[in-house]
């Protein structure tokens, strides 16, 4: 579950404030327990390990799952391109689904070679 450690750390110092504000309202046993139990789960949420995300290696091998896009009154197709250097272009095809690994930025047209469907033509 993502963000488990940050929930706990988050709930932990809302309980220990509002065991604070119970104490500064002379409700003791309100404030005790609150407090305490924010203590806990402060505690709880520093002795979880933080989730670790994509290594740079995965990051750069990811490409997107194959699947044929619906059709809208034309052909659909899907462009990734990464921030960082090397730059990557991947073209997914919507008819047919394929994927196309291109060097660089996104090309000014692009015709799929499974199915050889032109998928955009930009006019300059």
């Amino acid at each position: 579950m993502p963000g488990t450690r940050e929930n706990f750390l988050i709930a932990g110092a809302i309980c220990i404030v509002a065991g604070a504000f119970f104490t500064v309202a002379n409700i003791m046993s309100i404030a005790g327990t609150i407090g305490i139990s924010g203590i806990v789960l402060f505690i709880l949420g520093m002795s979880i390990r933080t989730e670790k995300g994509m290594s740079d290696e995965e990051i750069s091998n990811w490409k997107p799952d194959s699947a044929q896009l619906p059709d809208a009154g034309r052909v659909m197709y899907r462009v990734d391109i990464t921030l960082d250097e090397p730059k990557k272009c991947t073209v997914m095809c919507g008819p047919c689904g394929h994927i196309e690994l291109l060097d660089g930025d996104r090309p000014s047209q692009f015709t799929c070679p499974a199915c050889a469907v032109s998928l955009w033509e930009e006019e300059e």
